[in-house]
């Protein structure tokens, strides 16, 4: 299915918000999702079904000094 993340245009087979947090590599506990313009608690993403055209934000917080 197509999916927008982070304003580009995947390929991504995943049924959900954890499953495309998983197909990029991040850890997510570092993670905040927003779909389609909500943001999902970490919890939710499990239930939290993608669809064709869903809109994904992922922004992943790293340490630093």
């Amino acid at each position: 299915m197509k999916l927008t993340v982070n304003g580009e245009e995947h390929d991504i087979t995943a049924r959900n918000v954890s499953e495309v947090v998983a197909h990029f590599n991040l850890e997510p506990k570092l993670v905040v999702a927003e779909v389609d313009g909500q943001i999902l608690d970490r919890a939710d993403w499990e239930d939290a079904a993608v669809k064709d055209g869903s809109k994904i934000e992922l922004v992943q917080f790293i340490g630093g000094g």
